[in-house]
């Protein structure tokens, strides 16, 4: 560790050591379902970046695609590489200039680190910056680790309310949120959302939070379904069973990504409403082109986030987001392996990985 970086720490703070270790642990992705770990030197916190000790990382989607097929979409792991992106924890070292009263902070973590020098960025569409690089995301190691470094202004405090779950967490939380917007969603609106996993459980909370007055989730699993009504939706419906496309709601979310979903989802929108796409299926789809010219539909998608961290610690700082009660599985760095299947138990909701357990 630099001198810099250790004159930054502040001393005697809660939950920070009085010296941090030279090494540390790291569970990390070698090929398909196959990861290991291994003992890596603690992250140095360089200008402006915190470094963080890692308190809970949710399990993404995203991980448990490049787990089993070492590629999510557009983004292929071809070197060794740490998973997890939705994280929370204490600050324990900073880097020159951060103010050293940030030490023993507890923040949850935005896991972007765009240019801020592009014309997305300075349009204030960080998301789409060009030379992103996001936790997780190949080759950018994630937090499946015991400490990582983050942008300052990117890790944000959370009150003392908030579980370390709670503050990873407002990273899906945080999906939900930028589906919300995007949706244009107003008090009294109805909003449909396919599929009942995390991301449709979190953003049927937000829409309620945003005063829709009925949101409808469909699933084909009926225990997921059931779970749905204890988390923000009015009504849960088997799409087999009920004709989706006559439900004419102001807003469809898919987050579902499958194909069929999507389509009577797109054709359940009434005249002037819209349609947002955050399931992670097919690359192409085959739309109801005709239905959404001759409705003016808004179709669009949504790719992470911004400016979204303070609502959501406010959502679930005044209980009109509850994200504690999604974890059903907890698991430390020896069994990342059996967090990352455990999307394979229909009982499974969400599941973190909790480095120091």
């Amino acid at each position: 560790m630099s001198a810099a970086t250790e004159q930054n720490r502040a001393q005697a703070a809660p939950g920070v050591p009085d010296r941090l270790p030279e090494t540390m642990r790291a569970s990390v992705l070698l090929a398909e379902n196959t990861v290991e770990v291994q003992e890596r030197p603690v992250p140095e916190a360089g200008p402006g970046e915190v470094l963080v000790r890692v308190g809970s990382v949710g399990v993404c989607g995203s991980d448990v695609h490049y787990y089993r097929h070492m590629r999510a979409g557009e983004f292929v792991v071809e070197s060794p590489m740490v998973l997890g992106h939705e994280m929370g924890g204490t600050v324990v070292a900073v880097g020159s200039g951060v103010d050293a009263s940030r030490v023993g902070e507890r923040v949850a973590v935005d896991p972007q680190r765009p240019c801020h020098h592009c014309s997305q960025c300075l349009a204030g569409r960080y998301n789409l910056c060009p030379h992103m690089r996001f936790y997780a995301t190949p080759p950018v190691d994630g937090s499946f680790a015991e400490y990582v470094t983050a942008p300052a202004e990117f890790a944000f405090p959370v009150a003392d309310g908030l579980s370390d779950d709670a503050a990873a967490l407002l990273e899906p939380l945080s999906v939900g949120i930028a589906a919300m917007r995007k949706a244009r969603v107003v008090p009294g609106q109805r909003v449909l959302i396919a599929g009942a996993g995390p991301i449709g459980i979190i953003t049927a909370q937000v829409a309620r939070a945003f005063g829709a007055r009925e949101v409808i989730i469909t699933d084909l699993v009926a225990p997921r379904r059931e779970r749905a009504l204890g988390f923000g939706a009015t009504s849960a419906v088997d799409p087999r069973e009920t004709d989706v496309t006559a439900l004419q709601v102001d807003s469809f979310i898919d987050a579902s990504g499958a194909p069929p979903a999507i389509t009577s989802g797109i054709r359940s929108v009434r005249g002037g409403g819209t349609a947002v796409l955050v399931g992670l299926g097919n690359p192409e789809l085959t739309l109801p082109v005709s239905y959404i010219q001759d409705n003016e539909i808004s179709l669009t998608g949504i790719f992470r986030y911004t400016d979204t961290w303070p609502l959501a610690a406010h959502l679930v700082a005044s209980g009109q987001v509850d994200v504690d009660s999604l974890v059903t599985g907890r698991y430390d760095l020896d069994h990342a392996a059996d967090a990352l299947d455990s999307d394979k138990d229909p009982e499974s909701l969400k599941s973190v990985v909790e480095p120091w357990r």
